[in-house]
């Protein structure tokens, strides 16, 4: 006769009892009142018989009060125990209690014989927890499974969500006698009843709600046992986590019959065959599997199967589960049993992602990933698949399709075998990196010494002493000079793995043959995964040139022959910032570059306004993708964290703009986004915002700028601010600093790498100056010139500021510098043309009040030029030879290139070995914001060129 519940075979009972003990000892035990029947039976195990109790009110009692275990006392009591019945009267004698064994459930012999189709017309579905987490999402599913237009299919169906782990819990309080299990048990009975109150009607309901409440009485009966032992084994609880399959595949069924489509449900404990190996996993043995199947399907043929994950039986028909993600493997294996054309793994997520998207935002979905890279990755923590999942589709080339049952239209990833030479959209090949993960959490160890060189055994005994604690090892890596091996285990463990391998190697350290066992905290493992990376030359240089570049410090590497992946240690402070820079070099634009804006103003609002008008097509035509993460003023700050839209900057920064702070927005521009290149662009003149290049710089922080500060400040400071550059990968860009959009520092620093000796450097390099003598001629008074070229926005909002030379000054210690000549500003004698009495004029507005006075000076030299045939040019030289740099107002010949300047224009002459009879020459618009921020922003795309964008 078959029991009230499909779930409740008297066998399974049988079977997952004779693993559960309980101490007992030769007392005798109470009676107890259940139903009709009065029994009390203490049971003790074989194994334990010597335990004697000192206090016999502690011995457990069985109270079988369930219906099944009235009918089938022996599905709970295997005979391996010994059962005493006792009653309070001592004469009476204890007696010895055999229970038969249950008969087995007669089977229906007229049963047509039906034969299992196999092959491509059978679809897996596997739905996990969060599919079927409730009513709304049980219909979901059972529309699709509908509208799926296979011939045949198999849905294999997890708990609902969080139902396993409420049955653990049950275990737990149980076997900690804690008797809020009991109610922990009436809300998983609710869950699972309201919601077949919404999903099920008629017989269905009926019998659904029958089997469930017997379930649970079967339940709450195991779980007092365990709660009076205080110890559950694992088969045990494997029997009791199982039910949540049970009862959603039961429900599934029902929805998907009322849905129009005729179903059967499969208990996989009578189809799934494996063997416990340890380690906490399973084999499944195939054959046996088979011929199971075989005999179900021959009882229950149908094109529509909803199947039971994650629980199974042992060769003894014992029920076990296929443990942690074993829902996904119980997919796997069905596949392999049909021989499907499909396992599509339905979840919450579009598809496997090229890396963690919490870590790395623009993450991106992988359209396919190769059989050997699922693993690969799925080794190194990525949310893909348990690697065992994927070898029983492996074997048959069946592809598995991972999908986003919230989100249909997206088409997720497959994991399947590659075709050769496969194609991206029929356009180029794909990247040979197809994803990166990472293992936080770990320690390395290091075993070093001389005496290591050619002995053999002694990595075995390394790995021996490892394998005695217990401990996991992640990665390996050894130097082929054998000094020494390194490993990486899990934090936790290593303290255990160091003192093991020091009692080990005791006589070994003691006698100098090995130098030490140095353990490495705070670790973190990135993997890099892709199948061709064995075919693709360049790869690792491609992935350590990226970690460089983000000023990332490698502690060990290793890789395997099959070149499938690249692994590397980190400090674990540097795990995300490596990821994303790794992730950014083969995923997002070859360069990718977080900039951040100092000094909106002028000249800084000029260049965010040529970003906006260009940053499409650079990202488009040249791979170069920039974005700018934070602008900041004196007063108020910008931040964004994926890049602010530059179309509307101002207004933006005006309503939403907080407080500046240099280092919260260094902090935020740097750090807290996915992209490992970060660019400051300084903007203003501000030499405190100057003085922090250094530390910007050896932060891994790149620098752009037009501010002249830094570069012509203390010469101690320059030369240390030269050497870190040097020494990085960090750049430094200031061309702007002297001819705005001019190439002048890199026409010098070309002469110089080339190896060509300059000889003198002159220049006129302020376009303020260069304009106002340009315009000084005839009658016009140089008061008159001055204050034009202020209205028409060359000069300061003070003119000062260009009349007295400074600027000039700076610009000829920067070149003088970048020549090689150790010079302080003070070292630059400097004309300066501010009259004496109006230095210390107070205004702008009263300087140029009173500068007329004073037109009678200049207008004297400029006819003593006149009658020679000259104009006066206001100009800086750096004489190389006799080491020294002046600034003064010279005469020209007319015909001199010099002379022959027009409105702004700048002109600089490199005298050379080279060019020693005919000077090198520059000369270009030298002044304006337009073309200083377009100074600064060929400066950006030179950074961008060293970072890898294509030239």
């Amino acid at each position: 006769m078959a029991l009230s519940s499909p779930i409740s075979q008297p066998s399974y009972f049988h079977n997952i009892t004779s693993s559960l003990f309980f101490a007992g000892g030769g007392v005798n035990g109470n009676s107890s009142n259940c139903g009709t029947n009065r029994t009390t039976t203490l049971m003790r195990s074989r194994a334990n018989n010597n335990y004697r109790s000192k206090n016999s009110s502690l011995l457990p009692k069985i109270y079988p009060c369930s219906p099944l275990l009235r009918q089938h006392p022996n599905a709970f009591f295997s005979s391996d125990f010994n059962l005493r019945c006792g009653r309070r009267d001592s004469s009476t004698s204890n007696i010895l209690v055999s229970v038969a064994s249950a008969a087995d459930v007669l089977l229906d012999e007229a049963v047509e014989q039906a034969q299992l189709p196999k092959g491509d017309t059978w679809s897996i579905h596997k739905f996990g927890g969060t599919c079927v987490g409730s009513s709304d999402r049980i219909k979901n599913v059972a529309e699709i499974i509908v509208k799926d237009e296979s011939e045949r299919k198999l849905v294999v169906v997890s708990a609902m969500s969080k139902v396993t782990d409420m049955m653990y819990d049950l275990i737990n309080k149980a076997q900690s006698r804690d008797d809020s299990y009991i109610t922990a048990l009436d809300a998983v009975l609710e869950k699972h009843k309201l919601t077949a109150l919404d999903l099920l009607e008629g017989d269905d309901l009926a019998g659904f709600l029958s089997s469930l409440h017997d379930d649970v009485n079967n339940l709450k009966a195991m779980l007092r046992a365990i709660h009076i032992a205080g110890h559950a084994t694992e088969s045990f609880s494997d029997f009791v986590v199982g039910h949540g399959e049970l009862w959603s595949a039961q429900m599934l069924a029902a929805v998907v019959r009322k849905n129009g489509v005729d179903a059967n449900w499969m208990d996989t404990r009578k189809v799934l065959i494996v063997t416990p190996t340890g380690s906490n996993q399973v084999d499944p043995d195939y054959l046996e599997s088979g011929k199971r199947l075989e005999k179900w399907y021959s009882e229950n043929p149908s094109k529509t199967i909803i199947a039971t994950g994650f629980i199974a039986s042992t060769p003894q028909d014992i029920p076990t589960t296929l443990k942690r993600d074993g829902s996904d493997f119980s997919a796997a294996i069905m596949g392999a049993l049909f021989r499907a054309g499909q396992v599509t793994i339905w979840t919450d997520v579009d598809g496997v992602y090229s890396a963690d998207p919490r870590k790395v935002s623009e993450a991106v979905i992988l359209e396919k990933l190769s059989y050997q890279e699922a693993w690969e990755m799925s080794y190194f923590g990525a949310n893909v698949l348990h690697p065992r999942t994927i070898i029983p589709v492996m074997r048959y080339d069946i592809p598995i399709v991972i999908r986003n049952i919230f989100n249909l239209s997206a088409p997720g990833t497959m994991i399947c075998r590659p075709l050769v030479s496969e194609t991206e959209n029929g356009q180029k090949l794909e990247s040979p990196v197809k994803g990166f993960a990472t293992i936080d959490n770990l320690a390395l160890v290091n075993v070093e010494g001389t005496g290591m060189a050619g002995v053999p055994g002694t990595a075995s005994a390394i790995f021996g002493a490892v394998k005695d604690v217990g401990a996991n090892v992640i990665m390996i890596s050894q130097a082929s000079s054998e000094h020494s091996v390194c490993f990486a285990v899990p934090e936790k463990e290593v303290k255990a793995v160091a003192e093991a391998l020091e009692a080990r190697f005791r006589q070994a350290l003691a006698a100098g043959r090995l130098s030490q066992v140095a353990v490495i905290p705070n670790c973190s493992i990135l993997a890099a995964v892709g199948q061709k990376m064995a075919s693709t030359p360049g790869v690792s240089a491609t992935l350590f040139n990226a970690l460089a570049k983000a000023n990332i410090n490698v502690r060990a590497i290793a890789q395997g022959c099959s070149e499938y992946n690249i692994t590397v240690v980190v400090r674990r402070e540097d795990c995300i910032r490596a990821l994303r820079a790794v992730h950014s070099r083969f995923y997002l634009s070859q360069t990718t570059i977080a900039m951040g804006i100092i000094g909106p103003g002028l000249i800084g609002g000029t260049l965010l306004d040529q970003l906006r008008d260009q940053a499409a097509v650079l990202k488009e035509k040249f791979n170069i993708d920039l974005r700018v993460m934070g602008i900041t003023g004196s007063r108020k700050m910008l931040l964004s964290d994926k890049g602010i839209d530059l179309s509307r900057w101002r207004k933006l920064q005006s309503e939403l703009g907080e407080k500046a702070d240099l280092e919260t927005f260094v902090h935020h521009v740097h750090g807290k986004h996915f992209i490992p290149n970060t660019v400051l662009v300084d903007c203003t003149a501000d030499s405190v915002v100057a003085s922090h290049y250094y530390e910007w710089l050896r932060r891994g922080i790149h620098v752009v700028t037009p501010n002249k500060k830094a570069n012509s400040g203390p010469l101690e400071q320059y030369l240390k601010l030269r050497a870190l550059q040097r020494r990085s990968y960090t750049h430094y860009f200031y061309e702007a600093t002297v001819g705005a959009g001019l190439p002048i520092i890199s026409t010098l620093q070309g002469l110089n790498v080339t190896g060509d000796k300059i000889l003198r450097i002159e220049g006129i390099f302020s376009g303020t100056l260069s304009y106002i003598f340009n315009n000084f001629a005839g009658a016009r008074a140089f008061s008159e010139v001055v204050k034009a070229a202020k209205e028409a926005g060359y000069t300061e909002p003070d003119p000062r500021d260009d009349l007295s030379g400074t600027d000039v000054a700076r610009k000829v210690i920067i070149l003088a510098r970048e020549a090689g000549l150790k010079l302080e500003l003070s070292d630059i004698p400097i004309e300066n043309l501010v009259p004496e009495p109006l230095r210390a004029v107070t205004s702008p507005e009263e300087f140029l009040q009173q500068l007329p006075q004073f037109d009678q000076d200049l207008a004297k030299r400029r006819q003593e030029a006149e009658d020679s045939g000259e104009v006066l040019r206001y100009v800086g030289v750096v004489d190389v030879e006799n080491r020294k740099g002046t600034v003064e107002l010279r005469r020209y010949k007319k015909e001199d290139p010099f002379a022959q300047l027009s409105g702004s224009d700048n002109i600089i002459a490199f005298t050379t070995e080279r060019y020693k009879k005919q000077p090198l020459i520059v000369r270009g618009p030298g002044a304006g914001a337009e073309v200083t921020a377009a100074g600064v922003f060929s400066d950006i795309l030179r950074l961008a060129s060293y970072l890898g964008a294509p030239s």
